[in-house]
């Protein structure tokens, strides 16, 4: 059996040795000042988390899919923002996928063995058909998981891009993909549980990652997330009509109003108020400018996109 711990993060943390022997206060502030460590650790990782945002945007507009593969907690985290990404930025269900090693029964409880197989990680790949296309983002915070190394491996074969995701160095524990993204959240306040700081990294990085390509895609004009899907709940068509009115100024009335003729679709209800066209035409020019409301409504829109 390999001993891992030389790792990261296996090992032990001074800062809270004696942490079963302090008060519920102290262990707060000790806990509390590790997690404070986090996001200037993902900041040293900035080149390399902003390379995997370029792959995954170049995958989108090409009618790729963005697919997590992990394990565990890591498994947990790349599901949970695949399946948040459709009801913020109505996204294709498919543009984001999440693998987890067990099976969707691996989301509520640990299926214990099921990450040491590389074949089951490049057979979960295959069952996706994988192509040139989309990336695959091996999330392993430890950085030894096989179940990961198998998929994103199999990945490249396949012919995608691929990213790797750990809190570990690149000398202790390698990899071959297209982007490596290291952030060393250095030693755990228990030892060896990365669901800790190594699982709110990995929360932070996935969250930048695909809100910063959904951006890039337009999915979001200004700061406002535009492209929301408000006929999910009144909380949404309150924020939809909020939005127009923002962006428009008419009162909320008028930008209710403006919203059921859109059939709900913000960006299109934008589109028709500033080109005084219908649905149909206004959706005919979203699809003509790839989705980017600020082609459409800016009087100089900024060309960075």
């Amino acid at each position: 059996m390999e001993n891992r711990g030389h790792l990261l993060t296996e090992t032990q943390n001074p800062r809270s040795a004696n942490i079963d022997r302090l008060s519920i206060a102290e262990a707060f502030d000790v806990m509390n000042g590790e997690d404070a460590t986090i996001a200037h650790a993902i900041a040293d990782a900035r080149e390399d988390i902003c390379n995997a945002v370029e792959l995954v945007v170049t995958a989108f507009k090409n009618g790729g899919r963005l697919i997590y593969v992990g394990a565990g907690t890591s498994g947990r985290l790349g599901v949970l923002d695949a399946s948040e990404c459709p009801p913020t930025f109505l996204s294709d269900p498919n543009m984001v996928q999440g693998i987890i090693a067990g099976g969707s029964k691996a989301l509520t409880q640990a299926v214990e063995g099921a990450e040491d197989y590389p074949e089951d990680g490049a057979a979960a790949v295959d069952e996706k058909n994988v192509g040139p296309n989309d990336v695959v983002f091996g999330i392993t915070t430890g950085g030894t998981t096989p179940y990961v190394h198998g998929a994103v491996d199999r990945a490249k074969e396949r012919g995608a891009k691929t990213i790797f995701f750990g809190c570990v160095t690149g000398d202790h524990v390698s990899d071959s993909t297209d982007v490596s993204i290291r952030v060393l959240v250095g030693p755990e306040v228990v030892t060896g549980s990365t669901r800790l700081k190594a699982g709110t990294a990995t929360k932070m990085v996935l969250n930048m990652i695909t809100t910063i390509a959904m951006i890039r895609i337009g999915k979001v004009y200004g700061n406002l997330m535009v492209d929301v899907n408000t006929k999910a709940n009144k909380k949404l068509v309150d924020r939809g009509t909020r939005q127009i009115q923002t962006i428009t100024g008419l009162d909320r009335e008028t930008a209710q109003a403006l919203l059921e003729r859109s059939d709900g679709h913000v960006k299109c209800a934008l589109v028709m108020h500033a080109k005084r066209i219908d649905l149909d035409i206004a959706r005919q020019l979203l699809d003509e400018n790839d989705g980017q409301l600020s082609k459409i409504i800016d009087t100089n829109p900024d060309q960075s996109n």
